[in-house]
């Protein structure tokens, strides 16, 4: 329940982010959970591999570190990309 509070509250941000840089939110969105549902996956694959079954509380903790690495790897790309071109052409002229 923590995790779809979190979510979302993460999915808003990234929204945010794509709005000022003139991207659709709508679709980096979808993309933070698609990449939080497969690293925690992924997160917890690798949690299986490492630890014994018996030890859940070590296997949802690499789980949520995955979800997160997931998450951090949509916001680095996002940021990456350029501004909005179309604010500084709206600003020229104005002193």
């Amino acid at each position: 329940m923590l995790e779809i509070i979190a979510l979302i509250f993460l999915t808003k941000e990234i929204g945010k982010i794509a709005e000022s840089k003139g991207l659709k939110s709508g679709t980096w969105k979808i993309y933070t959970v698609i990449a939080w549902i497969i690293g925690e996956l992924s997160g917890i694959i690798l949690g299986l591999m490492i630890f014994q079954p018996d030890n859940l509380i070590s296997i949802m903790l690499m789980g949520i570190a995955g979800a997160v690495t997931g998450y951090l790897m949509i916001k680095r790309s996002l940021l990456k990309k350029p501004d909005n071109w179309q604010d500084d052409i709206d600003r020229i002229g104005d002193t």
